[in-house]
C-alpha cells in the first residue's frame, strides 16, 4: 500500500477524515484535496474494498477534473466501506450516519458515485443540506437519468476521433462496466453511427461482432438483470472484455482495470476513460507508445461533475447538455493540441492545463481554513 502522506504535495490533500462507529458498522473516509477555487465536490463511493489510497487518488482526480472544467469548486472524495447491495434500510442508516459524521466538513459537497445514487443524496440532503445529484423533486438535476457523464464522453470521443485516425460512423465500441455511464455513452455514440459490439458487467461479458441492441440491454439492466441474461450474442468471462477488437474502448467501472500486466490485451485505437483512474500511469504510457490515443478521466468524464456544479449553483437542467458539450469538446481539443505540439502524453497535457488553472486559483488565497 502506498503511503498517502508521502504523496502529499503543494496542492493537497488539505484534510483527511476517518469515520468509525463500530456499533452500527460505519467505517468511512473523506479526503478533501484542494479548495482553492471553492468547496470541494466529489462523489460518495460505497464498496467493500475501498481504501484510503483509492480515496486520495480519486480526490486528486476530482481536483484536476474540476480545475480543467473551470468550475468554482475544489476536489474531494468520500468512501464508505460496505456492500452497496445491502438491504435498503441498512444502507440508508449507514449513509445518513456518514453524512452526520461529516456534518462539520463544510468545504465538502457530497455527490453520487459508484454504489450511491440520487436517493442516497436525498438522505444526505435531509441530514446536512449539502449534496448534489438530487432527485428532481428536491430541485436536483438527475445526472444519471439524463446521462450527463455519458454525454460528455460522447463529445470527448467525437473531438478526439480525427487525432485517432478513424471515422466514427461504423466504428466498433466496447464498454467495460454497463452501469449508468456505460449505458448512456453507448446510446449517445450509437446516435453517431457507432456500433456496440461488446459490454461487460460484474457477471460477465456479452459480445456480438455484428452489434448489440443498446436499448434492449438498457431495459435488461433496468429490470435488474445481467448482460449475460441477454438471449443473443456470445457469453464470455468478465475479463474477456479487455481483449475484444474495437476502435473505441470505454472503461466505466472500477479503478486500475488496465495495468502493465494486461494492457497488451487491449485491441483498440481510442480509450475514453468513463471511470475515474481506470488505467495506471504505466499502462497509459504503453498505449501511447503503441499509438493508442488515451483520453484521461478528468477530461473525458467530467460531464457528471459539471452537471452537479450547475445544480449546486441553481442552474437549469435545459442548459446542461450545451454546457457539458462545450466544456468537454474545448478541453479535449486543447489537450490534443498540446499533445501534438509538445509530443507528450495526453495525461501530461491535461495535467498541465488543470494545474495552470489551479495555481491561478491558489494565488488568490491567503490560506485555507477548515
Amino acid at each position: 500500500m502506498a503511503d498517502v502522506f508521502a504523496m502529499a504535495d503543494e496542492f493537497g490533500p488539505a484534510k483527511i477524515t476517518h469515520v468509525y462507529e463500530p456499533t452500527i458498522g460505519l467505517k468511512g473516509i473523506l479526503v478533501v484535496d484542494n479548495v482553492a477555487a471553492g468547496p470541494a465536490i466529489g462523489g460518495l463511493r460505497m464498496a467493500l474494498d475501498v481504501s484510503l489510497y483509492e480515496c486520495f487518488r480519486l480526490a486528486r482526480a476530482m481536483t484536476l477534473k474540476n480545475a480543467v472544467a473551470r468550475l468554482a469548486h475544489g476536489g474531494g472524495k468520500s468512501v464508505l466501506f460496505g456492500d452497496p447491495k445491502m438491504p435498503l434500510d441498512e444502507k440508508e442508516r449507514l449513509i445518513r450516519a456518514m453524512a452526520c459524521a461529516l456534518r462539520d466538513c463544510e468545504h465538502y459537497v457530497f455527490g453520487p458515485d459508484m454504489g450511491t445514487d440520487e436517493t442516497c443524496m436525498a438522505w444526505i440532503k435531509d441530514e446536512i443540506g449539502r449534496a448534489v445529484g438530487l432527485p428532481e423533486a428536491l430541485g436536483g438535476i438527475p445526472l444519471d437519468k439524463i446521462g450527463a457523464t455519458g454525454w460528455g464522453l460522447r463529445h470527448a470521443v467525437e473531438a478526439a476521433v480525427p487525432a485517432a485516425g478513424f471515422s466514427l460512423s461504423g466504428s466498433r465500441l466496447v464498454v467495460q462496466g454497463f452501469g449508468a455511464v456505460g449505458q448512456h455513452v453507448a446510446s449517445f455514440l450509437g446516435e453517431l453511427g457507432v456500433v456496440l459490439v461488446g459490454a461487460a458487467d460484474s457477471h460477465g461479458t456479452l459480445y456480438d461482432p455484428q452489434g448489440l441492441d443498446v436499448a434492449e440491454l438498457m431495459e435488461l439492466k433496468r429490470r435488474g438483470k445481467s448482460l449475460v441474461d441477454y438471449d443473443k450474442g456470445q457469453k464470455l468471462g468478465r475479463d474477456a472484455v479487455i481483449g475484444l477488437d474495437c476502435e473505441i474502448w470505454v472503461p466505466a467501472a472500477r479503478p486500475d482495470v488496465i495495468t502493465e500486466a494486461n494492457v497488451d490485451r487491449l485491441r483498440t485505437r481510442l480509450v475514453a476513460q468513463g471511470a475515474n483512474i481506470p488505467l495506471t500511469a504505466r499502462a497509459e504510457k504503453i498505449l501511447h507508445e503503441r499509438g493508442v490515443l488515451c483520453l484521461p478521466d478528468f477530461v473525458a468524464n467530467a460531464g457528471g461533475v459539471i452537471c452537479g456544479a450547475m445544480e449546486y449553483h441553481g442552474g437549469w437542467k435545459g442548459l446542461v447538455f450545451d454546457v457539458v458539450a462545450e466544456k468537454i469538446r474545448h478541453n479535449t481539443e486543447e489537450m490534443l493540441g498540446i499533445v501534438k505540439r509538445e509530443g507528450i502524453l495526453p495525461r501530461q497535457a491535461a495535467t498541465f492545463m488543470a494545474l495552470s488553472v489551479l495555481r491561478g486559483a491558489m494565488a488568490t488565497r491567503r490560506w485555507s481554513v477548515y
